[in-house]
């Protein structure tokens, strides 16, 4: 069968983007630096390294700053992961208004980032749901972003409360991998 991944690594598989965390979990130094490293260690063109982490632990005062950005339909949920972390990816050489392009590549190294840090998150049993839905350009202020960084999107880290866990359905392979013409599903 086409959806089933039988040869998947079971981090990958069970992965979840859950809306409903166990409040009384608190997100320690090791886990955050485990995570935030194995985004730091992820591939990039060029090895620029174009990201970096704003990081709002529950309770501190960076979360409080943090929460009222996210939109109502975020802040719903969000608020109670253990955990909000904002990436950014940098877009220019430097400040200036005609500062030279910084990567054509920065917004997918970031995603490889992000991407490993989920990975991490589902290694050390935490859940994670990345999010668009906050104020970008209020986070940026607030944060003290430099113009030369794009604020891009936010992921709620923290232990999931089981009941919340669903089913989870992909496309089928045949519908995102082709071979030579596009559409045309991949043999395999």
């Amino acid at each position: 069968m086409d959806d089933d991944a039988p040869g998947l690594l079971p981090l990958l598989r069970d992965r979840r983007s859950v809306r409903t965390y166990d409040v009384s979990h608190e997100l320690g130094g090791t886990e955050l630096r485990a995570l935030l490293d194995a985004a730091r260690w992820a591939p990039s063109a060029g090895n620029s390294q174009p990201w970096a982490f704003l990081v709002g632990r529950r309770g501190d005062a960076a979360h409080r700053a943090f929460v009222p950005l996210l939109a109502p339909s975020v802040r719903r949920w969000a608020p109670a992961a253990s955990a909000l972390v904002f990436a950014l990816c940098q877009v220019a050489s430097g400040p200036e208004d005609d500062a030279l392009g910084y990567s054509d590549y920065a917004a997918y190294d970031l995603g490889q980032s992000v991407a490993q840090l989920t990975v991490q998150a589902t290694a050390l049993g935490l859940s994670c749901h990345q999010f668009a839905a906050f104020d970008h350009d209020g986070l940026a202020a607030v944060a003290g972003v430099p113009p030369h960084w794009s604020v891009t999107t936010g992921v709620a880290v923290g232990r999931a409360v089981l009941s919340d866990i669903v089913p989870r359905s992909r496309r089928p392979r045949s519908q995102v991998a082709f071979g030579a013409r596009f559409g045309d599903p991949l043999p395999l």
